[in-house]
């Protein structure tokens, strides 16, 4: 099997279990059942959970246009993306955006949508947003184009996490997760380690790939969020239908300086990694968990249940919990054989928020759109490619 075929079957494999995309505006009111929710006790009070939350949506029709029209046309160089996914994203100077991808085809797409069968694939990319334009950040050349980090050897590659941005702007941190195959069939892969990869947003030029905690089975990726001078990091421990969300705190900041890690054991904050407790199940390998209103907000999806399109939010008074589902989201409509490609193999995945794009109640999501049938997604381009959608949020404080 080719390497673009294979390599993409086992992103499949990994996301397997998809996410959202319907309108939603039945009420749901915050409450404690449902999932292991963490044990500790939150450490203030908070309006959210007790509140009913409901929620209205809508595309992003201008966005989408904009990185249809792009991909479609291969960029300046030609060689330009021409979709992928993760799709996490950071503000960074010179009033750009920065969308972070792993697994990337690029360039150009044909009159007809297809995508030829020749087109250049990489594990990871950036695309640059800025005033509506849009550029690719990839290494090698338009002739050989490379992932922005490259594989370290042949059996190993590097998909792209959460990004976080300096407070200039002028540095970029990305969590990479190291993967490596490990036998000849195209499932036999797995996680090897976390890392951080470090560029300077004016050249895009690596100054520092540096390795992470790894020791506790946690992919320390998920999500990256500001509180005050720290960072909050979490992970996900991966055990394939079940995931686990984790919660690391980094003193100071600096992602780069591991003995600054500190790591939730669900009574306080330990320096040992092995320490760190399970704050939530259910969960999806790329989520995020911002500050929302007096508390903190999860977009997730429930990966127990195969190929559900249903984003799903959670609400806590604290960053380590307790959560509170607040059940579905939206529901995102291109998964399945009643989805809008009417395809059985098509799912959705990675659903998340962008905080720098939020407006007061109104989320900015995005997730991703795939095929466990990989011609698919050379007969049809637009499959695989990020959605935007806004998710309006009305929360009615309870009595």
């Amino acid at each position: 099997m080719p390497r673009i075929a294979s390599t993409r079957l086992r992103r499949a494999a990994l996301t397997l279990l998809g996410v959202t995309a319907l309108l939603l505006t039945a009420p749901v009111t915050a409450n404690a059942g449902g999932h292991d929710h963490g044990k500790p006790p939150s450490d203030r009070g908070c309006s959210l959970t007790g509140s009913t939350i409901t929620s209205t949506a809508t595309v992003d029709t201008a966005r989408a246009a904009r990185f249809t029209a792009y991909g479609n046309s291969g960029g300046a160089d030609g060689a330009g993306w021409s979709g992928g996914d993760s799709t996490y994203s950071a503000a960074i100077s010179g009033g750009r955006l920065a969308w972070v991808f792993s697994d990337t085809f690029l360039g150009p797409v044909a009159a007809d949508g297809s995508r030829p069968i020749t087109s250049p694939f990489i594990n990871n990319s950036i695309v640059v947003e800025r005033h509506g334009r849009l550029t690719t950040v990839k290494g090698g050349t338009a002739q050989d184009p490379q992932a922005l980090v490259p594989p370290p050897d042949a059996d190993s590659w590097y998909w792209f996490g959460s990004a976080l941005a300096s407070r200039s702007g002028n540095t970029l941190d990305v969590i990479a997760l190291k993967f490596r195959k490990f036998g000849p069939g195209i499932f036999d892969f797995g996680w090897d380690s976390n890392y951080l990869v470090r560029f300077d947003t004016r050249t895009w030029k690596r100054t520092a790939v540096l390795p992470l905690p790894s020791s506790s089975n946690v992919q320390w990726s998920a999500w990256t969020e500001r509180q005050g001078r720290d960072v909050l990091v979490y992970g996900v421990e991966d055990l394939g239908a079940e995931k686990y969300l984790h919660l690391a705190k980094v003193v100071g900041g600096d992602l780069a300086r591991t003995t600054s890690w500190r790591y939730w054991t669900g009574t306080g904050w330990s320096t040992q990694e092995t320490a760190s407790t399970r704050i939530l199940s259910h969960v999806a390998n790329e989520m995020s968990v911002t500050r929302y209103r007096d508390g903190y907000l999860a977009v997730t999806q429930d990966t127990t249940v195969a190929f559900d399109p249903t984003v799903r939010g959670y609400v806590s008074c604290s960053p380590q919990g307790p959560f509170t589902d607040i059940g579905p989201l939206y529901t995102m409509p291109e998964t399945g054989p009643s989805g809008s490609y009417g395809d059985p193999n098509v799912f959705a995945y990675n659903a998340h928020e962008h905080p720098e794009l939020r407006r007061g109640d109104t989320l900015y999501v995005t997730y991703n759109v795939n095929s466990f049938d990989n011609q698919s997604l050379y007969s049809d381009a637009s499959i695989y490619r990020p959605r935007f959608v806004r998710i309006h949020l009305q929360v009615r404080p309870g009595s």
